[in-house]
């Protein structure tokens, strides 16, 4: 069975108010416009997640909600979950593994470096440009696609293929 992954990492956040704790940070009205343009590509493309597994932080929460995945065929499972807030890209993916086989598609919200990081382990060898792209920069809204022919407890780079990188620039 192939299951698609798809690597989301937060929208621009807002450092207006320091004396917030970073866990709390919303948005910047940037990242709120990029969010929602994350959400219209997800639909054009047809990426309907199954599942959803977002960090606890508010910029993560409020990416999510501004993506109106919730349509009127699309009722993804969502899980709001504190480990990803801090969690490294190998947590990520082993993360990945445990999820049950009856979900074809995830998308994982979640914060720098993590997020690089598994998006550029998943690469592994691909010497795609959108690889190389990702490879050199994986900013705020920024969307990796990952296809995986197996169960989710086989993804490694050699059975994750790169589908798309997309940035909020929309390249």
């Amino acid at each position: 069975m192939a299951h698609l992954l798809l690597l989301l990492r937060h929208a621009k956040s807002s450092w207006d108010d320091l004396s917030l704790a970073d866990h709390d940070r919303p948005l910047a009205k940037r990242g709120r416009r990029a969010a929602e343009r994350v959400g219209e590509h997800l639909r054009a493309a047809g990426l309907s997640p199954d599942l959803v597994v977002c960090s606890s932080a508010l910029r993560t929460r409020e990416t999510l909600e501004l993506l109106s995945l919730d349509g009127p065929r699309v009722h993804p499972e969502i899980r709001v979950q504190g480990a990803v807030y801090e969690a490294t890209g190998s947590e990520l993916i082993a993360l990945v593994h445990g999820l049950p086989e009856a979900v074809a598609s995830v998308l994982l919200i979640g914060h720098n470096p993590a997020m690089e990081d598994a998006a550029t382990q998943l690469c592994g060898q691909d010497l795609g440009a959108e690889a190389d792209r990702l490879r050199q920069k994986f900013p705020t809204a920024a969307l990796a696609v990952f296809e995986l022919d197996g169960a989710w407890r086989q993804l490694v780079p050699s059975r994750a293929r790169l589908v798309s990188f997309r940035t909020p620039r929309g390249s």
